[in-house]
């Protein structure tokens, strides 16, 4: 019974940190103008919170929750904008800066070389992804708290729903890039990203839009991010956050499936 348990535990350990590896290398490849990149992530939603989070707040008033308490129209914004915030980290580093890598810089050809395989290239990228993403996050919760939008203990328990949100669209971005053939299809990445972001109970209640509407925004990735994200932030929701993390996990597995089988076939071809 060891003997069979024992090379599986060595083939998991040997596969994560062949994974890590992928994730270090990002790591050194970093530049000096690769942080301004980092920081334009986090700048676009903090000024989407302040100019229409508080300054289209400021007429529009309090909005009810789901359990009827009624908060501040910025208060309702901001785990959108955080859930938005994680969302582009993840996608901007597993669709263009993936599908370059790829396609064009063949690096993942140099790397199944060596004992890396395709699924370990995908996971390493997704941490990677990760990480960019949490940092936005946390950046984004840090002015949450400045603001009083949420408090010190509701922020750092929506830290990792955030970043399950940035692993679920990241394996998202990673397998829907697996099917690009030119730089131009990227335009219909960045078109659903936004109809996304307008459409996902970011700036007002689902419950707003007609039936039909409403029943097909709450099957999207994001707008089950932003739901999560803001019952945590807002302690509202109950125990309905765990469908939503139910969800996620279900995007985070077929992402990663489908990217790795997808990146097998495009690399040993």
């Amino acid at each position: 019974m060891v003997t069979l348990i024992l090379p599986r535990l060595v083939d998991v350990s040997a596969a994560s940190r062949r994974s890590a590896s992928v994730v270090e290398r990002n790591l050194a490849a970093l530049k000096s103008v690769y942080w301004l990149l980092l920081l334009s992530g986090f700048v676009e939603p903090l000024l989407y919170l302040l100019s229409i989070g508080v300054g289209v707040g400021a007429l529009v008033g309090d909005l009810p929750l789901p359990d009827g308490r009624l908060v501040s129209y910025a208060a309702f914004v901001a785990p959108a904008m955080l859930a938005s915030s994680a969302m582009t980290g993840a996608l901007a580093e597993t669709t263009f800066n993936f599908f370059g890598k790829m396609k064009y810089m063949k690096l993942y050809d140099g790397m199944i070389a060596t004992p890396v395989r395709p699924f370990e290239i995908a996971v390493g990228e997704l941490g990677w992804a990760m990480l960019r993403g949490s940092a936005y996050s946390a950046a984004f919760l840090g002015v949450m708290v400045a603001l009083d939008l949420t408090s010190v203990t509701r922020a750092l328990t929506a830290l990792p729903a955030a970043v399950l949100v940035g692993f679920a669209f990241g394996a998202l971005g990673m397998a829907i890039s697996t099917f690009m053939r030119s730089w131009q299809d990227f335009d219909l990445v960045g078109s659903a990203q936004f109809t996304l972001f307008l459409f996902s109970g970011t700036f007002v209640p689902a419950q707003a839009y007609p039936t039909v509407l409403h029943w097909l925004i709450e099957i999207t990735p994001l707008y089950r991010s932003v739901h999560l994200i803001r019952g945590v932030a807002l302690g509202s929701g109950g125990w309905l956050w765990l469908l939503d993390v139910l969800y996620l996990l279900v995007v985070v597995a077929v992402g990663l499936l489908v990217a790795s089988r997808r990146m097998g076939r495009l690399l040993y071809k």
